[in-house]
This record gives C-alpha cells, structure tokens and sequence, in this order.
C-alpha cells in the first residue's frame, strides 16, 4: 500500500467525521425541514477546494501527497453532492418543487461562487 492511499483514507476519515459533525451542528441551529445543513457543507467545500487548489496545485506550496489526502481524501468524503441529488429528489416527490429549485439552482450558483472566491483570495495570498 502506497502512502498516497494512506493519506486519502486518513483525509476521507476526517472529512466524513467532520461532514457528520457539521451536519448534527446545522441540523439543531437550522433545522431539517430544508437539506440546510447539506447546502452549507456543499458551499463550504467548494470554498475551500477553491482554495486549496491554488495553493495544492497552482502554487505546489506542499508536496503532492497533501494534494491526495485534502482535495480527495478529505473534501471528496466532506463534501455530499450524492446527498443533495438525494434530497433535491425527496423536495421534488414530496411536490416541494420550488423548494427544490430554490435548492438546485442555489447549490450549484453559489457553491461555483464559492470556488471562485476561495481562488481569488487565495490568489491574494503572498
């Protein structure tokens, strides 16, 4: 076993153990009657992929093993794109259609809106 393996399933770890917690914490703050909680941590992993881009690969600031264990390892098991098409489904059978859309259309407008601001203000960085 490689130590490239390794570090991915150590970072997939972490990012599932810290994906579990974010979502018990927005839950009780937010509720569930809206997939908040899976909104925010897909929001907030394409904010920090967009970071971590820039410097993991644009800039190579570590060696490349980082760059495994943090963009597939821990943000690939953090962020929930497969619990959002689940759940934008859910709204839809439910007949919540503009919950749905609101959901849809808000998730991949602002979580690419995300990715763009980490990689500017990564790009910021000296």
């Amino acid at each position: 076993m490689t130590f490239e393996l390794i570090a991915i399933g150590l970072g997939g770890a972490l990012g599932a153990l810290s994906r579990y917690g974010l979502t018990q914490w927005a839950n009780i703050l937010m509720g569930v009657k809206f997939p908040y909680s899976t909104l925010l941590i897909n929001v907030l992993g394409s904010f920090v992929i967009g970071i971590l881009f820039i410097l993991l690969v644009e800039r190579s600031l570590l060696a490349p093993i980082w760059r495994s264990a943090l963009l597939v390892g821990f943000l690939g098991a953090f962020t929930t794109f497969s619990s959002f098409s689940l759940q934008a489904l859910g709204l839809m059978e439910e007949g919540r259609f503009i919950a749905a859309l609101g959901y849809i259309g808000s998730s991949v407008i602002v979580c690419i809106l995300a990715v763009a601001l980490g990689m500017y203000l990564a790009r910021q960085i000296p």
